[in-house]
């Protein structure tokens, strides 16, 4: 079968400067490539702040421009393999695959001694032309990719979770879950339930979860959540302290890239407690750093996408071991990208929003 000249596409120009193009070139396969017919692609939070101009992608006077335009956004993808180049041995035509959002180089001392997910150059699928992403009828998958097969009775509601929930199973894997931590889990979101339903079968001592929307808190509820609470209702802390004895959450894993939830975990953690950072922050969160050693000790850890998670995720998505019912709740076609990522926003509520192909 011979792929058509051009395809339909989302294209980001610059920040605030996204077009959808009908005639953009379909990727060439190489020898080492593969070429998918996208399925369906997530709208990621990332998505949302690189395209209303976040600093961490675009740059500033404090850190340089990460992002590469004119570039196909969209890392939360998956398709069917319609071509490969003639050194591909492991995949053939009409396999359903998904990739890692990196795209290691190989090479680097990260990439050597096999955390490759801290590549230093640092290509990703949705941010650079030259590893375009899943806005786009059809997505080149380099030599270097890090390619999953996707069972064929997935449904594409679940499929579009592997690469959400593989960043939720790493930043869970971060934590160090034990079966008498106390742990709380700030932000219901995608991301947060991924977290929420993967942090259940730690089996931990009890599970908390802070939300601003009270149906999303339902959701934490269904996923496996002990207990929620709305820190606009509700003084978080104290309640937090009253059921630890005064000392606080033994580990507090913060999934909202607001501030404000930075201190509140701060605040909520206990002395010699764990504190791990995963989300991407529109604008900078600014704290007393004098807590984090003088006055705590804590163990502050990142938490940075889905290193050798796939499998895992794969797997227990599709036996049900990680719940997935009701998180994409809107899916569009590309020719309505503007309302999609307004709706992505989650002003309406809304969960995972994406597109279908």
């Amino acid at each position: 079968m011979s792929l058509p000249k051009t395809m339909k596409a989302l294209v980001a120009y610059d920040k605030d400067d996204y077009k959808l193009v009908t005639d953009f070139p379909v990727p060439e396969c190489g020898p080492d490539d593969v070429i998918i017919k996208t399925e369906g692609c997530g709208i990621c939070a990332g998505d949302l702040k690189c395209a209303h101009g976040a600093a961490m992608f675009w740059g500033d006077d404090v850190q340089p421009r990460w992002v590469e335009p004119p570039f196909i956004p969209g890392h939360e993808f998956c398709g069917k393999i319609v071509e490969v180049g003639e050194n591909i041995k492991d995949f053939k035509i009409g396999d359903r695959v998904t990739a890692d959002q990196i795209v290691p180089c190989g090479e680097c001392k990260f990439c050597k001694s096999g955390r490759y997910w801290m590549c230093q150059p640092h290509a990703t699928f949705g941010f650079q032309k030259g590893n375009n992403g899943g806005m786009a009828e059809y997505v080149r998958y380099p030599k270097t990719a890090v390619i999953s097969k996707v069972p064929e009775d997935m449904p594409l509601e679940q499929a579009l979770l592997i690469e959400p929930y593989g960043c939720s199973k790493h930043a869970v894997d971060r934590a160090q879950i034990g079966n008498e931590d106390v742990v709380v889990i700030s932000g219901a979101g995608t991301l947060g339930l991924g977290m929420i339903t993967y942090a259940r079968m730690k089996n931990p001592a009890k599970l908390i979860v802070l939300d601003m929307q009270d149906n999303r808190l339902e959701k934490a509820k269904e996923f496996g959540a002990d207990l929620v609470f709305n820190p606009g209702k509700v003084n978080v802390q104290e309640e937090i302290l009253k059921l630890t004895d005064g000392y606080g959450c033994d580990i507090y894993i913060e999934a909202t890239g607001h501030p404000s939830s930075v201190q509140q975990g701060l605040d909520a953690v206990r002395k010699l407690g764990t504190f791990v950072e995963f989300s991407v922050f529109g604008e900078p969160a600014t704290v007393d750093w004098s807590i984090i050693g003088d006055r705590k000790e804590l163990d502050i850890r990142g938490s940075h996408l889905s290193p050798y998670c796939y499998p895992f995720v794969i797997e227990n998505i599709h036996n049900g071991n990680l719940k997935t019912n009701g998180v994409v709740s809107k899916v569009y076609d590309l020719d309505d990208w503007e309302e999609a990522f307004d709706m992505a926003t989650g002003k309406d509520g809304d969960l995972k929003v994406a597109f279908r192909f």
